[in-house]
This record gives C-alpha cells, sequence and structure tokens, in this order.
C-alpha cells in the first residue's frame, strides 16, 4: 500500500501519496515528516496557474519581506526522473532543484517540493508543445555532436578559420537531421495529453524534475493556496503554514 502524508495548512488539508518507484525521494519525504522538519514550514513561493511550493526550514517564522527559497536540510537527492510514467499533471508532487548551469545531474533539493496546479491545454496547443519536444530533441543531439567535436572546433577557432567552422557546422546540421530521422520523434503519451486537455498541469516541466507522488485528496485545497495574493519573490501575502503527518505506509 502507498505511503500517504496529510499536508496540514491554513487553507485546509492535503493528501499526498508518495510513488514506491522514486524510493529515494519517499524515504527522504517520510523521514523529514517523521522528524516534523516541515513543521512550521510556509508555502514561499505560490504562482497563480503554475504551482505551490514550500519545504524551506528558513521559512519557519520568518519576518515579512524575507526573501526565501534556498534552506534545506544540507544535502540533496539524487534525481529519480522516471518520464513519461510520472509527468506534471495537476496535483503533482514533484522535488525542486536548483537550475541545470549548476545542477547538470539535476539532484533534487533535500526538502523543497511543489505542486503542480498549471492550466488546461487545447489540441493546438497540444500540438506546438510536442513540435517543441521535438526541437528540443533536435537541439540536444547536434548539442551533444558539437561536443564530441569541441577539439577541432577550438582549434579553427584559434586559427579564425571562419570557413571551416562553417563547413563543419553544416556538416553538424546534417549530421543531426540524419539521426533525428531514425529517432522516434519526441511526442506526449496518450495519458499526458488526456490529463494536460482535461485536468491541467505544467507540460514544461515534464522530463526536468523528478515527480514523487501525486495529490489524492484536497485540490481544493490547492487552488486556494495558487490563487492567494502575492509579494516580491512570489510570497504569499499572508503567510501559509503547514504541518504534516505519516498517514499510512
Amino acid at each position: 500500500m502507498a505511503t500517504k502524508v496529510k499536508i496540514h495548512t491554513d487553507e485546509g488539508d492535503i493528501l499526498v501519496k508518495l510513488y514506491d518507484e522514486t524510493p529515494k525521494h519517499r524515504d527522504n519525504f517520510i523521514k523529514l515528516v517523521k522528524d516534523c522538519f516541515y513543521n512550521g514550514t510556509l508555502f514561499h513561493r505560490v504562482i497563480k496557474d503554475f504551482m505551490i511550493q514550500g519545504g524551506d526550514p528558513d521559512s519557519i517564522g520568518a519576518p515579512a519581506g524575507k526573501m526565501l527559497g534556498t534552506g534545506g536540510p544540507g544535502y540533496n537527492i539524487p534525481a529519480e526522473i522516471l518520464y513519461p510514467q510520472f509527468f506534471h499533471k495537476r496535483g503533482a508532487l514533484s522535488a525542486a532543484r536548483l537550475g541545470d548551469d549548476m545542477n547538470p545531474e539535476r539532484e533534487s533539493s533535500g526538502s523543497q517540493f511543489y505542486i503542480v496546479w498549471g492550466q488546461k491545454y487545447n489540441s493546438g496547443q497540444i500540438r506546438q508543445i510536442e513540435k517543441q519536444m521535438q526541437m528540443q530533441q533536435e537541439q540536444a543531439v547536434f548539442d551533444r555532436l558539437v561536443a564530441e567535436h569541441r577539439s577541432e572546433i577550438m582549434e579553427l577557432r584559434r586559427n579564425r578559420n571562419r570557413a571551416g567552422l562553417q563547413e563543419l557546422q553544416d556538416r553538424l546540421n546534417a549530421e543531426t537531421h540524419a539521426i533525428c530521422k531514425e529517432m522516434p520523434k519526441a511526442t506526449l503519451t496518450s495519458e499526458q495529453v488526456e490529463a494536460y486537455t482535461t485536468i491541467g498541469g505544467t507540460p514544461h516541466l515534464d522530463g526536468q524534475y523528478t515527480v514523487f507522488g501525486e495529490v489524492v485528496d484536497g485540490l481544493d485545497v490547492v487552488e486556494r493556496i495558487q490563487s492567494c495574493k502575492t509579494l516580491r519573490g512570489d510570497r504569499p501575502q499572508s503567510d501559509i503554514s503547514m504541518t504534516m503527518e505519516l498517514v499510512e505506509e
């Protein structure tokens, strides 16, 4: 039976289940709940039609105006990104993290999490999302080829050989197209399309962050929180604190 955690907030209770398929995140979340780590923390970052984020220990008793979002337990969690099995549908429980430039392994924050709200998409928007996915797929292939030819590129740059650089770029572009032609096109699964067109979510985050659970009761509470008035840094104007308890294990 899946482990469930009840998040008590000033706006009501949110019940989440944790996925067994992401055991590092599951076990860490259970440990923090048992240690009362989250009790008194705030939903410190709220963006309407996007998500609500919490889990920063520095938010406990934080005075008005204090910038939040950098606190944690002092460690990160290795990524457990199981895409497309788990994706950013409305109600998804996901781990926050630093960006790729500082965190190329996409390790998760040891404590900060967010719950997805997002928006609903029509069929035209879904097609556009898939087009962007295919462009990103092609860019990833090109970037890999560039990395493989890094020494050659640096040598051409040192020699200011513009013609050689252009010739290499044309060759890598052609190779990219040839590789992508043989690859399955990046598309959303039927489950994703169903979710994003009926309940909503944030598909642009898919495959980038670890989704380790989902809301099973209390989406109305998430809706109220994501609709609250916010100040600088997306912090709610009125503090929304939480406590957590393990429901079953």
